[in-house]
């Protein structure tokens, strides 16, 4: 008798967990299979949550300030799986080299609830900013009225974005 009582007819989110370091690896063998074997109508999606964080990088040749944009993993270890469950799909994920298991009691994913699910995966989530400064450092102005002069930085708002 199997595990799962029938294909769920509805696609819920599972979560896998991965060897550190293969959650990349993971989504394109699985892609792969799913394209391989046409597989798209039971396993639907297939993400990684990060969040993109613009880091402050210095300034350029001309004194602009320049950032870069860096994927930090909100889960390490964990890949988010779309798909409607059953024997079938479980072992085709479960199977994937990198992938130790589903997350759940003993062998029976439990999937995540649609508020979960919403909250790890924002589709138009904006880019957070983070500075390379802390208050308190010394630091050149390079635009604006005090261009040129040497300040110390005393406040940070996150919600504006203004340093003080």
């Amino acid at each position: 008798m199997s595990d799962f009582d029938e294909i769920s007819s509805e696609p819920r989110w599972y979560v896998a967990h991965t060897y550190s370091g293969y959650e990349n690896k993971v989504k394109a063998n699985l892609e792969k299979i799913i394209e391989n074997r046409g597989l798209q109508d039971v396993i639907m999606d297939i993400r990684i949550p990060v969040e993109v964080i613009k880091e402050d990088a210095g300034v350029d040749e001309n004194g602009n300030p320049v950032e870069k944009e860096i994927e930090n993993k909100i889960f390490p270890s964990y890949v988010l799986v779309k798909m409607k469950m059953s024997d079938a799909t479980w072992h085709v994920v479960r199977n994937i080299r990198g992938v130790t298991g589903f997350v759940g009691p003993g062998s029976k994913p439990v999937p995540l609830t649609e508020e979960e699910a919403a909250a790890i995966i924002k589709e138009d989530a904006e880019p957070t900013t983070h500075l390379a400064f802390a208050v308190g450092d010394r630091v050149n102005i390079i635009d604006g009225v005090f261009r040129g002069y040497t300040g110390t930085l005393s406040e940070y708002n996150d919600a504006t974005g203004e340093v003080t």
